[in-house]
Formats: C-alpha cells, structure tokens, sequence
C-alpha cells in the first residue's frame, strides 16, 4: 500500500485516482449507505470537492483501496464554507444544527470528511494499515499548511480505531442517530500527530 496526497490542481499527477476516489465514495456512500447526496451512476462529487480541498488516497498494486478529503476550517469558496459549519448554519438537512456547541472558524483546524475504506480490503490488519495511511496523508498535509488539529464528522465507532492506531481522538459533540444508514455519529477531534505507541517491556 502507499499513501499520496493532491489536490485540484495537482491532481494530474496521478493519473485516475481522484476520479477512482469519487467512484468508491459512490459505491460505499450512495450505493452501499444511500444517502442522498450528489452522484451519478459513476461518481459521487459534492459542493466542497473544490479548490480549496486536499485529498489522501491509498493505492494498492496502482487501485484507489482507500481515501479522505479535508481542508481548513477557514475555507470559503462561493456561498460555501466547510461541512461542519454549513451543518451548524441550517444548509445540510442531514447533519443536525447542534453537531456542535459552537462553530469551529480556526487556520489551526481542518476538517477531514468522506473517509472510506473499500470492501476489497478484507483483512483487518489491512484495513488498520489502510485507515493508518489515509490518516498520516492527512495529518501531512495539514501540517504542511500550518494546521495542529483535525476534526471530523464520523461513525462514533471511529474514535476506538484511531486511538489503536495512536492517533488520540476524543469526541467533542453529541453523537446522533442517522436514521437513513442506521449508525451513530459525533465530531471527533485529535491532534495532527500520532502519539507514541506504549512498548510492552520485555
């Protein structure tokens, strides 16, 4: 596996992959999930898949397995900001105004969204080494951007995975019930490095 990460304008670097990267948030999000949200019968591509976003894919033996998108919690392009504060605003009828206490506007924090993980990652020490790649690629590159924190609407279920993989995630809003795909959800926040990982002694 091998992590790389682009954005729009880079994106032709690496040939297929950002359009193999919608086409799995389409199988896994519509397809699989069915939410409703904007695709085609190829690909799913919303609002904040825009300039201002960074994405971090996974490739194995040259296949997009696994990938995320972020970008920072100043964002704004046209009437849009960034997914968590138009929730808070009223504009995503799916994500409750009270996600969260108050809004995050902060060139500290980036918000990461559409983490997925293919169905063709079957084992789970792969899918722990999947999940470990996507999130360095986006710790990097907020990093890179002078970012110290990502936050991000996930499956509460997220939060135990991260903190295995050293990555200390707290929840810091309320989770809720998504009634189309039946999961629980809440914002989760963690710094933009891994802690170190305990070593038995020996």
């Amino acid at each position: 596996m091998e992590n790389i990460t682009f954005c729009l304008s880079d994106m032709h670097r690496y040939g297929p992959a950002f359009s193999d990267f919608l086409a799995l948030r389409k199988r896994f999000f519509v397809d699989q999930l069915g939410w409703d949200i904007p695709h085609d019968d190829h690909v799913e591509m919303d609002q904040y898949d825009n300039p201002l976003a960074h994405y971090s894919v996974v490739l194995r033996d040259g296949v997009v397995i696994g990938g995320a998108r972020c970008m920072s919690t100043t964002a704004r392009w046209g009437s849009h900001t960034y997914m968590l504060r138009d929730a808070m605003a009223g504009r995503l009828a799916d994500i409750p105004a009270d996600v969260l206490v108050s809004e995050i506007v902060d060139k500290g924090v980036w918000e990461c969204t559409r983490l997925v993980i293919s169905d063709a990652v079957v084992t789970q020490p792969d899918r722990a080494r999947c999940l470990s790649l996507i999130v360095e690629g986006l710790a990097g590159v907020a990093l890179t951007h002078g970012a110290n924190r990502l936050v991000s609407l996930s499956p509460v279920t997220l939060m135990r995975a991260l903190r295995q993989l050293g990555w200390p995630a707290e929840r810091i809003g309320a989770a809720y019930g998504n009634a189309g795909d039946g999961r629980q959800y809440a914002v989760l926040a963690m710094p933009a490095w891994r802690q170190q990982m305990a070593v038995a002694a020996r």
